[in-house]
């Protein structure tokens, strides 16, 4: 089947409806061609195929979908589920009489499948023929493989339908519920595209989906799995973030955190389109360092965006206000956007297309994620997290975003300190804060251990946090052993 051309230019294309589908396909659907969309029942192919008539119908389209499966009020309360109106969408039912079950109309001398295939593809073409639509949807595959009877029936049937839609312009998709006993290479061969929808039920949180676009002939599209979600309106898709897409860096400039003493520790600060990861121990202040930072943009009348996996909001505000970092004016000003990310319900793709948002949008000059364990858990498969978070950070990089990344340790005090996933060396900058004991109190110390925009102190300063803010204090020359957390004073030895 070919696709419409129009003035002798390439083929039209026909929008699915789902903005995310489309930049998956870069456009949309090929018009006038045949495409099979298939996933397990729940999936949403039914929620897909409505957008995409819907989508036909608003552009003033006539559009036409012929259900072999699902009744018309079943239908009606898909659309009233999701807010939508119908009322410029033609449905046929192709469904059985109730009187199917009667004696009389059981067939004996022909087998089921010789009249009721017939009848059946008489009235959709003559369905077809009365609407002339630009977009068909036939729903579902399953129950036209079973009227066939046989595999070399069934294949007939549908190279007969693409031949019947071949000069009438007409898009076509072609739902199936992959119920047969394996899967159907048959119409994959002859479909134009393929989309597949899956649904994987994790053994705790929410049940996370994806799709593939596995073939489409004559199309550069994006590849691989993509994250989507059924909420009120339809599907949402989140395109797979390709880093290599977008802009190459600009130039990078130094951005203050406002704190003087832990600037000079940074040699100034940090540079944009760099990314920083501050280590250390629950409590000994990654969180606030970083919020620091996103506080300082939003003084300057920039944006900050910040994804919180571990603590709550209303538990960060009331911190921060403790120790004089008010961020409510910011947040009611629109300068700081707080999102609390729950793992169990947030899939790894939305989390990407929400950071991409935010800095597309919103222009955000610095992204916290606090913390990678909580990305970590977001993750359905660990061996995934590497690969995802260095194209978000390579994104955010040639966007000019300063990311702040905070990962907690295993341990408290001690040189067997331990992270849950190695991300230090796709950092750009390594923060470092360590508690450690001294003269009977625990207390905290920080350090640059890394740093790729330029030269930094290779001190390790005292660190304190009060209801005045963080405080970096002078280098702690006098000890010796602070980051094995049992220091001892220099010369002590020597005097013993």
């Amino acid at each position: 089947m070919k696709g419409t051309v129009t003035n002798g230019g390439p083929p039209a294309m026909h929008g699915t409806g789902v903005p995310g589908l489309d930049d998956v396909l870069a456009g949309g659907l090929t018009a006038g061609c045949l495409y099979l969309v298939e996933g397990q029942p729940g999936s949403g192919k039914t929620t897909l195929a409505l957008q995409f008539l819907m989508e036909g119908a608003a552009r003033g389209e006539p559009v036409l979908y012929i259900t072999l499966s699902e009744t018309l009020d079943e239908l009606l309360g898909v659309a009233q589920s999701h807010g939508w109106d119908l009322t410029n969408v033609q449905v046929r039912e192709m469904l059985p009489t109730a009187n199917a079950l009667e004696p009389d109309e059981q067939y004996t001398m022909f087998h089921p499948s010789e009249v009721e295939l017939g009848q059946a593809t008489m009235k959709m073409l003559a369905d077809v023929e009365q609407v002339r639509p630009s977009r068909v949807v036939f729903d579902s595959l399953s129950e036209m493989r079973l009227l066939a009877g046989n595999s070399l029936r069934y294949r007939r049937q549908i190279l007969a339908l693409k031949q019947f839609f071949a000069g009438r312009q007409c898009t076509v998709l072609l739902l199936d519920d992959m119920t047969a006993g394996e899967r159907d290479l048959q119409v994959r061969s002859i479909a134009h595209a393929v989309i597949r929808l899956e649904q994987l039920n994790s053994d705790f949180g929410a049940t996370r989906r994806r799709l593939l676009v596995s073939k489409f002939r004559g199309r550069q599209f994006r590849d691989g799995f993509h994250d989507y979600k059924i909420t009120h309106g339809g599907l949402q898709v989140y395109p797979r973030l390709v880093a290599a897409e977008h802009a190459p860096p600009r130039t990078q400039q130094r951005i203050a955190s406002g704190i003087t003493a832990l600037d000079d520790l940074l040699g100034g600060g940090i540079e944009q389109g760099t990314s920083t990861l501050l280590v250390g121990a629950p409590g000994t202040g990654k969180s606030t360092v970083a919020v620091q930072f996103a506080l300082a943009a939003a003084r300057r009348g920039e944006h900050a965006a910040l994804y919180l996996f571990d603590e709550s909001i209303a538990t960060l505000l009331t911190r921060c206000q403790g120790m004089g970092m008010d961020l409510r004016p910011h947040v009611d000003a629109g300068r700081i956007s707080l999102r609390q990310v729950d793992p169990a319900e947030l899939s790894p793709g939305e989390l990407v297309h929400a950071i991409r948002d935010a800095v597309t949008r919103r222009h955000a000059a610095v992204v916290v994620i606090d913390s990678l364990n909580g990305y970590l858990n977001a993750m359905p498969d660990e061996r995934f997290l590497i690969i995802q978070l260095h194209e978000l950070l390579t994104f955010l990089g040639q966007a000019g975003v300063a990311t702040m990344l905070v990962g907690a340790q295993h341990g408290l005090i001690g040189m067997q300190m331990s992270t849950p996933v190695e991300a230090s060396y796709l950092a750009d900058a390594v923060l470092m804060l360590r508690y450690y004991e001294l003269e009977g109190e625990v207390r905290q110390a920080i350090s640059i251990i890394k740093k790729r925009g330029g030269a930094h102190e290779r001190t390790i300063r005292a660190f304190t946090m009060s209801n005045t803010g963080i405080h970096v204090g002078e280098p702690l020359r006098h000890f010796r052993g602070i980051l094995s957390g049992l220091p001892v004073p220099i010369g002590a030895e020597r005097s013993g």
